[in-house]
């Protein structure tokens, strides 16, 4: 095309990049594309908006969040509001929906159908399997565009968020390296966390705080050393879904080291809150992995400082307010979060808190998350 050519629009401000800030710079569009970035004058354009000296960023990249695990598909609608207030213009939704979790190619493409219907924003699909003969269904969802896969070291639902067995999940990673997309895994492990919870239920202990100790440290960290041993075996690119702990990223850096595609991500929830928020928040703080000490906070920070976080993620779950409400039995309450609706201005803060510039946002909660769930060129808001 004519370097002539006039821009669409073009937008100015201090531009917010992966790897820097241009403080007189701009964004320029045709159509709905980005087709070029630069700073100083603008090209030749037919409309230019300029926002003086504030950011222009990215357009977030949720690359884990559920639209529904409570309403089903009509969650859709509401969770992709919630991404659109909180500065997200792409998500990528886990498939245990109610009442089918995503597990054949028909049920992705009916999926398809209610995104391009309801949502307000950009919406990739994981695929998942069935607990026991859906590994044949894997080919087919990549080939219906799944961008990832989800597979689970713990069961909340046999069908809808079943537990996958070792020999299943070596057969389902085997299948899922031939597509080249990779597969995220809820990492607790199961043996360790219904012993406790029987537990702490038989004693009475039932508080908020015992959710975080009914699942701890050592749940995660032998569910994460199970399934990068998987991956090291097939060739699968094994990712953590939600690390709650440093180690995790640290065991992920020792595979790779290894030669085993393995990595992990940091929801925010683990980035700032800690046990206490529990305590505080009873049953809207509760999410599985729980939040852990502020010690702990303090080592996520360290890997994220170290480059060993693959991306940042929020795992926004709603439920309605009833099952999050704490009524004497932490272990009653639905786990989830939300998170989307404040993800932009949350990270934003705990960057600057940090004194780390905010380029780590378009870089952990844009371009990377795109860049692992194989994701085009994204918006800017």
């Amino acid at each position: 095309m004519p370097a002539t050519t006039p821009f669409d629009r073009v937008i100015r401000g201090t531009l917010v990049l992966p790897d820097r800030i241009l403080a007189n710079g701009w964004v320029a569009t045709r159509g709905e594309v980005i087709a070029g970035i630069g700073e100083g004058p603008s090209p030749v354009t037919t409309s230019v908006e300029d926002y003086g000296a504030r950011y222009i960023m990215p357009g977030l990249v949720d690359g884990h969040m559920h639209t529904s695990s409570s309403r089903g598909w009509p969650g859709i609608e509401g969770a992709s509001k919630s991404a659109a207030a909180g500065g997200v213009t792409t998500c990528v939704d886990m498939p245990y929906d109610v009442p089918r979790p995503v597990t054949n190619a028909s049920i992705f493409k009916e999926k398809v159908e209610y995104v391009n219907r309801l949502s307000h924003v950009d919406i990739a699909l994981y695929g998942t399997i069935l607990k026991s003969g859906g590994v044949d269904a894997i080919a087919g969802l990549a080939e219906a565009g799944a961008c990832s896969f989800k597979l689970s070291t713990y069961e909340y639902d046999p069908v809808r968020f079943p537990r996958i067995d070792h020999p299943t999940m070596v057969a389902a990673f085997r299948e899922i390296a031939k597509t080249g997309l990779m597969v995220a895994v809820h990492n607790e492990d199961q043996e360790i966390v219904v012993r406790l919870t029987d537990e702490a239920k038989a004693a009475g202990n039932t508080s908020p705080f015992w959710h975080c100790r009914t699942r701890p440290p050592l749940c995660e960290t032998m569910a994460d050393l199970e399934i990068f041993e998987i991956g090291l075996e097939t060739g699968a690119h094994v990712h953590i879904a939600h690390s709650s702990l440093a180690r995790g990223f640290e065991i992920a850096e020792v595979f790779r080291r290894m030669g085993g595609k393995a990595s992990g991500e940091a929801c925010l929830q683990y980035l700032c809150m800690t046990e206490e928020d529990i305590i505080r928040l009873e049953g809207f703080g509760k999410c599985n992995p729980p939040f852990r000490t502020a010690d702990e906070v303090e080592r996520m920070w360290g890997a994220f400082a170290k480059g060993q976080v693959a991306y940042v993620s929020t795992d926004h779950a709603p439920w309605p307010r009833d099952r999050k409400t704490y009524t004497g039995d932490i272990f009653t309450v639905g786990a989830g979060l939300t998170g989307m609706q404040s993800f932009a201005p949350v990270m934003f803060t705990l960057l600057k808190q940090r004194g780390l510039s905010p380029s780590l946002m378009a870089l952990y909660c844009a371009e990377r998350p795109a860049r692992f769930h194989g994701l085009g060129r994204m918006p800017i808001c």
